[in-house]
């Protein structure tokens, strides 16, 4: 497990064991005690590529059709927020909702790349709570208003290498003020990684850094000024957050 990490004016990424943080590539860093560090977004993306109803259950849930194809849309940079940072709920808002994801990290600048081949792009997986302004949503027709308020990209803890981390079959919940609201898992996915990347690539370079968030399972929900979300996935840990 890697996780990215500021220690005073020092930012490094070090690999997570038993409660300390070993520095890559950093010159005289030592060793760390986790809670002696500020755990920072895992990534730094030129987009976020995010992807609409794409578990079974969530569409069963909304009596909806299976879709043909991903649906696509993007979340700016602008609005990464790490584990432990505050999720702002804006005024213009009167109802704002947790969705947790699975998020993709890639590791590798890249264009057409086949579902086959999709493993030699990926740098990791990290737990994403795509923050919606749903009135906002339902008002506009369109996404982008509502999804892309600063702090609604909450990316983290921490990155779980592929060969750590089995996305067919990842148990991923979702607790609000310690209730379990969302609980599914990737086994549900319409559109799995690989060919989510292949569909994405096929439009669209993706960057060292970008992420794909591949889509939310049942139960999402609203959140209030003074809640705590917190976003888990099954070998990855835990994304925890504060609204205001």
């Amino acid at each position: 497990m890697i996780g990215k990490f500021r220690s005073g004016d020092e930012i490094f990424y070090g690999e997570i064991d038993n409660g300390r943080v070993y520095p890559q590539g950093v010159i005289h860093a030592g060793i760390f005690e986790l809670s002696e560090l500020r755990i920072l977004p895992p990534a730094s993306p030129s987009k976020i590529v995010c992807i609409g109803l794409n578990y079974r259950d969530h569409a069963r849930e909304l009596s909806m059709e299976i879709p043909d194809t991903p649906v696509l849309f993007l979340k700016p940079p602008s609005a990464v927020i790490g584990h432990e940072d505050k999720i702002i709920r804006p005024a213009s808002s009167s109802r704002v909702d947790y969705e947790a994801e699975l998020a993709v990290v890639v590791g590798k600048r890249c264009k057409n790349i086949s579902a086959e081949k999709a493993g030699d792009v990926i740098a990791g997986y990290t737990c994403f709570n795509d923050v919606t302004a749903r009135d906002l949503q339902q008002k506009d027709g369109q996404w982008t208003r509502a999804k892309s308020f600063d702090t609604f990209a909450a990316l983290g803890p921490y990155l779980a290498s592929p060969d750590e981390l089995d996305v067919s079959d990842a148990k991923i919940a979702c607790r609000l003020n310690g209730k379990t609201r969302q609980e599914s898992s990737t086994s549900n996915l319409i559109f799995d990684v690989p060919y989510l990347i292949e569909f994405i690539t096929e439009i669209m370079t993706l960057e060292v850094g970008d992420v794909i968030a591949t889509g939310t399972p049942p139960g999402v929900g609203e959140m209030h000024r003074g809640d705590t979300v917190e976003v888990e996935i099954q070998g990855i840990g835990t994304l925890r957050n504060e609204v205001v």
